[in-house]
């Protein structure tokens, strides 16, 4: 996404202006409750991205916000990934996050829009124009944490408009529907830590997590539901070897850089 969808225009058949609120919530299980119970009063394409995606206006109450909606049905098949399984992946990645605890994917849900089931995504208003050198000096740990999870999550789609910093300084990472793949996919525009040490924090909290059998099984069955068990596996297993090498990988210029990246 990476662009700014403010300026939300109205469909030539809604009669009533559309306002939203870009106000924070009080917590992600609010924002949750949020997406799964809003009512889509409004929808518009995005119109950039290779998949169909649409910006939402939600209501719940008297309160009404953007969200961003990936529809199984806009998604255009791969030869590498399964059909209809991207907006799976987007919501896998969400769990992944929560699971450790690396509040950086923000709030994703499944549910039914105007097109069908899909991923609907709480919608970030932030500055795209941020490169990860910039990122570097202001969200440093952060930006770790995402290089971390596109290696163990085998992000085959890292761009530099992907990672987006709000108002109040936070960043955030988005568009996760090339993940998971059990093939080694991973391509990405972070290269800042290669070959460097993970930090102990940052370590510490993979480590915490793996040790944690109750977390693990937690998370275990509800990739199951939406991921093939062998892209389950080979997750926990990059994990693993992360935390075992203690290191950044370092990437191949010929491999793991994404196509259209600039």
């Amino acid at each position: 996404m990476g662009r700014s969808l403010r300026r939300f225009r109205k469909e030539p058949s809604q009669s009533e202006a559309v306002y939203v609120t870009f106000e924070p919530l009080a917590s992600t299980a609010d924002a949750l409750t949020f997406l799964a119970e809003g009512e889509a009063i409004a929808s518009q394409p995005i119109g950039w991205g290779s998949n169909y995606s649409f910006a939402l206006v939600l209501r719940r109450g008297e309160e009404q916000r953007l969200a961003v909606y990936k529809p199984r049905r806009g998604e255009v098949p791969l030869w590498d990934f399964p059909d209809g399984t991207l907006y799976r992946r987007e919501y896998a990645s969400f769990l992944v996050s929560q699971a450790l605890g690396w509040d950086f994917i923000p709030p994703t849900v499944i549910g039914n829009g105007p097109h069908g089931v899909g991923s609907i995504q709480l919608y970030v208003d932030a500055d795209s124009g941020s490169d990860s050198s910039a990122l570097r000096r202001t969200n440093e740990a952060d930006l770790m944490r995402i290089f971390l999870f596109d290696v163990f999550a085998n992000n085959a789609d890292r761009k530099s408009g992907h990672c987006l910093r709000d108002a109040n300084g936070k960043l955030w990472g988005i568009d996760h529907g090339l993940t998971f793949n059990a093939v080694t996919k991973l391509r990405t525009v972070i290269w800042d830590f290669c070959g460097e040490p993970i930090p102990p924090s940052i370590l510490g909290e993979m480590t915490s997590f793996l040790a944690d059998a109750s977390r693990i099984e937690r998370l275990d069955a509800q990739l199951r539901e939406l991921l093939d068990k062998s892209e389950v596996g080979i997750f926990f297993a990059r994990l693993e070897r992360l935390v075992k090498h203690g290191k950044f990988p370092n990437l191949d210029p010929h491999r793991n850089v994404p196509r259209g990246w600039w």
